[in-house]
């Protein structure tokens, strides 16, 4: 994988003269004939590149090139011989000294006066109120504040950097950034930032940079082509000995290290390439590695890491690689930084600012690994109140004074201004006879708890999805019934609703977007709508899972989100498209079964309910009653509850919500008033409740009242 870029970087297998000794033309030929016949007789002019001593031909500018290891002409050995004889530029690159000083001096602005708006001038007038503020908020804490003349002193930026956006999903998180990395790289052009995001998103950004004319260019290093932005030279040398996915990855490196660009990686990628594991390999593998590895943990100069919540676990590898990286630079986007407890979220303050645990550790002597244990449980006890002794008015002030200056929040008022809508509904369901008797068996066996919430997930939408042999159930059970009859939405109270929902938008001319945790509902839910109406897989069902590659991803969401094509449903893993992807394309959403994690569902409802949406968002819990969905739905919004108590929202903002709650409560949604009236449904339904997370539902820990 040894990516050398020799002297001849780009030059056509001719020689090299270096002071014109390497290799002299046939003496009997007159120069300007052989010139004339394509034979040039190149050299290396220090000012502009290599060209022929006779003809003035520039075979590669000196911008491109880098220094010969070798003195050896191409022509003169193997190919194979000569490249792995030569030494890895990357030595070069790690022998430099790490990007994370990379605020050394501020190139062409020194001249600059005013604040950071003046960096690039009206670069702001595109964004909302709330992004300006983002925007000033990350130049205070990543830079040391907004103002030039403060920022061109030395030590500007000293003390702590890392800062989280907590801004609403769809309210334009990644517009944000770039604009601040377009501002910041301009000031500092040394700097290489780099964005690790999930791999479905790395594609938005690259399409962002395109859609806002960004003249920095965006190295998608999980692509396994090029994109044309990368360093010429690199690329030429490159397919000329290997065009394989690790030598396409060191020329993406390399263009990152070597011109002003920005680098996007996966999480995943991420792990594999700086993870203990690759710490074992051996040999010339091990130095190619090695390599590597030095580069992505200690080039960047700025660290962004979109949906930041990814990594929370202090356990996990992915979490483990990323504190690992020098730079302490940082920044998190996410609209839900609170998942499921406060342990997640000192995880992730962690992350995003290493000092974080000097600051709350009551004991500021103890050694590095003592602090941080120490630290724990220092946060443990001092939210350990929170949401439960109602309410620890003091704790929770302490808490929101610690996170406060480092966490910008935006609740979403944006949306409500400008989008037509949301009516968000709870739908509860009595499941049908032989569904209700087959939920009622699995929760009497029991079993581990995750194959049980599988069950009953699962058989919630259509008890044909479970097996016989799933669960030992003595007493007999009407098999052969259930298989007769899979295609059949009216066996399952879900399948029931959700087939009549969509023939009812599709009269309307809305689309709908469903979401499962689990694949076997939703590709039984396409061959049901395939037989009932006789649509077609890829043209009007959609699927989308963690299976799809990249190209094929976006070129569905361009599809759905396209109002004149044939598509009318998208059947969505919750865990694989819930984040970052934009399916504004749907006014209908249907969260098919309920997790535990709240932060799923919001991001789920946010890849239709944001910025470009058109229509009013119909949003459907389907839970069936006498479940364990209940409890989970009753979990999640208890932990809704404590992520509103910790980042809360202004005042005026808070109000607002309310008010256009209790605009959209009046509005019902007509489509599902008009199913409750139909006689062939009315039986289905045990309660609707609209606007769940405005209501006492919330309020009450609790789902008595349903």
């Amino acid at each position: 994988m040894g990516l050398a870029l020799c002297a001849n970087d780009g030059v056509d297998d001719a020689p090299v003269a270096k002071d014109e000794v390497d290799v002299a033309p046939d003496a009997e030929l007159d120069p300007a004939v052989l010139c004339s016949q394509g034979k040039h007789f190149f050299i290396l002019d220090e000012e502009i590149g290599i060209k022929c001593k006779f003809c003035s031909l520039v075979n590669l500018e000196i911008r491109y090139y880098t220094a010969p290891f070798d003195r050896r002409p191409l022509q003169y050995s193997e190919r194979r011989d000569y490249y792995e004889e030569q030494p890895n530029i990357f030595d070069k690159l790690c022998n430099q000294d790490s990007g994370h000083d990379s605020q050394a001096g501020c190139g062409s602005c020194n001249h600059m006066q005013g604040t950071v708006w003046n960096i690039i001038p009206g670069i702001g007038k595109d964004l909302h109120a709330h992004q300006r503020e983002g925007f000033e908020f990350l130049w205070k804490n990543i830079g040391g504040g907004i103002h030039l003349d403060k920022l061109k002193e030395p030590g500007s930026s000293d003390g702590e950097t890392g800062c989280i956006i907590s801004h609403a999903p769809g309210t334009g998180k990644t517009r944000l950034a770039i604009v601040f990395l377009q501002t910041y790289m301009k000031f500092y052009p040394k700097c290489r930032p780099l964005i690790i995001a999930p791999c479905s998103m790395l594609l938005s950004w690259e399409a962002e940079f395109k859609k806002w004319k960004v003249d920095i260019p965006f190295h998608n290093l999980n692509q396994s082509k090029y994109s044309g932005k990368e360093n010429p030279a690199a690329i030429k040398l490159a397919k000329s000995v290997h065009n394989n996915l690790n030598y396409i990855r060191m020329v993406k490196l390399y263009s990152w290290k070597s011109e002003r660009s920005v680098l996007g990686i996966s999480y995943k990628l991420f792990e594999e390439l700086v993870g203990e594991e690759k710490k074992r390999s051996k040999g010339k593998r091990k130095h190619e590695d090695d390599v590597v590895r030095k580069v992505l943990l200690g080039l960047p100069g700025l660290l962004v890491l979109d949906e930041g919540h990814t990594a929370r676990n202090e356990q996990s590898l992915i979490w483990q690689a990323l504190s690992k990286v020098q730079t302490e630079k940082r920044i998190i986007l996410s609209g839900t930084p609170f998942q499921n407890n406060f342990a997640e979220l000192f995880n992730i303050l962690i992350l995003v600012r290493p000092k974080f645990a000097v600051r709350i550790s009551c004991n500021k002597r103890r050694k590095r690994r003592g602090r941080m244990q120490g630290a724990r449980r220092d946060w443990a006890s001092l939210t350990s109140s929170i949401g439960k002794v109602r309410d620890d008015a003091e704790r929770l002030a302490e808490v929101r004074a610690i996170i406060g200056p480092m966490v910008h929040v935006h609740r979403g008022n944006i949306l409500q201004q400008r989008l037509p809508g949301l009516v968000d509904s709870v739908v509860i369901l009595k499941p049908v006879h032989l569904q209700e008797i087959l939920l009622d068996k699995v929760q009497k066996a029991g079993g581990t708890n995750f194959n049980l919430e599988y069950l009953v997930s699962v058989v919630s939408v259509h008890p044909s999805l479970m097996r016989e042999q799933s669960i030992n159930i003595e007493e007999p059970f009407a098999w052969d019934k259930l298989k007769r009859h899979r295609l059949n939405p009216e066996f399952g109270v879900k399948t029931r609703f959700l087939v009549e929902l969509i023939r009812l938008s599709n009269a309307m001319h809305e689309k709908v977007l469903v979401f499962s945790q689990y694949l076997a509902p939703l590709k039984l839910i396409g061959k049901q709508l395939k037989y009932r109406f006789k649509w077609r897989k890829d043209t009007e069902i959609l699927h989308m899972h963690g299976r799809v590659d990249t190209d094929k991803r976006q070129s569905l969401i361009k599809n759905f989100n396209n109002r004149n094509s044939d598509s009318k449903v998208m059947l969505a893993s919750t865990k694989a498209c819930s984040e970052g992807i934009n399916l504004v394309g749907a006014s209908r959403v249907v969260l098919l079964d309920v997790v535990w994690n709240p932060s799923v569902e919001r991001q789920a409802i946010s890849r239709a309910y944001r910025l470009g949406q058109e229509k009013v968002v119909h949003i459907y819990h389907l839970i069936t009653s006498g479940t364990m969905e209940e409890e989970k739905y009753c979990r999640q919004a208890e932990k809704d509850r404590l992520s509103e108590l910790v980042f809360h929202s202004s005042g005026t903002e808070h109000g607002l919500k309310r008010n256009l709650s209790n605009m959209h409560e009046a509005q019902h949604d007509k489509l599902l008033d008009q199913m409750v009236g139909q006689e062939n449904l009315k039986d289905i339904f045990k309660k609707i409740i609209y606007q769940p997370k405005e209501s006492n539902l919330v309020d009450s820990f609790g789902l008595a009242n349903l």
